[in-house]
């Protein structure tokens, strides 16, 4: 029933949540204890704008899609599936909502959390805003199982860096957005840095092998 309920953008990201929790069979804790960050940048956008033009012709509107159509439905259907008992939050911050979900994620295991699975899922807007695209979207969906770097120091690890900046020669919608452009790097194992110009900032994403 859940999975019926789920939209394009909620597949991509539980299946993907899924995928992640299940590749580690030695948590020293309990996966359904885990906190979880769910990061879109437009969320349920297409599910909303449906309801919205339903309002419009004066159709009746269904209660499970209106249900399903804030920023966090997402996490709460994955909460649900999965009884998770752990903190959940969801996120959207602009361009640079991959980066904030990160620093989010990092702020739970400087907490103490063990893990955090960080869950990054999203699509283009619906073609009625297509006129106020700023940058290359397409659908994208992955996870990351998060761990502090010193209790990994097997494995490689990224770092995150941010800095101000103003220049006009940034790129701007001929960059992909955040979620691809960060799965980019993070499978391109030759690569040790990126640098990404999104919302007035200069994001630094680095890999230490």
């Amino acid at each position: 029933m859940l999975r019926r309920r789920t939209s394009a953008v909620g597949k991509l990201a539980l299946e993907t949540a899924y995928a992640a929790i299940s590749s580690e069979h030695a948590l020293s804790v309990a996966a359904d204890d885990i906190p979880t960050v769910f990061a879109s940048r437009h969320g349920e956008c297409a599910r909303s704008v449906e309801l919205l033009q339903a309002l419009a012709a004066a159709t009746p509107l269904s209660p499970a899609a209106f249900s399903l159509s804030v920023h966090n439905a997402n996490a709460g259907l994955f909460s649900i599936a999965r009884g998770m008992h752990g903190n959940s939050m969801a996120i959207s911050a602009g361009q640079s909502t991959v980066e904030h979900a990160v620093i989010e994620a990092c702020g739970l295991l400087a907490d103490g959390a063990p893990y955090v699975l960080l869950v990054v899922a999203d699509a283009p807007l619906p073609e009625l805003f297509t006129p106020y695209s700023d940058c290359r979207e397409h659908a994208c969906g992955w996870s990351w199982l998060m761990q502090a770097a010193d209790e990994q120091a097997a494995r490689p690890s990224l770092s995150l860096q941010w800095d101000d900046t103003t220049d006009p020669s940034a790129p701007a919608i001929d960059q992909p957005a955040g979620a691809a452009a960060v799965l980019r790097f993070f499978l391109d194992k030759r690569c040790n840095g990126m640098v990404r110009h999104a919302d007035g900032r200069r994001w630094h994403w680095m890999r230490h092998d």
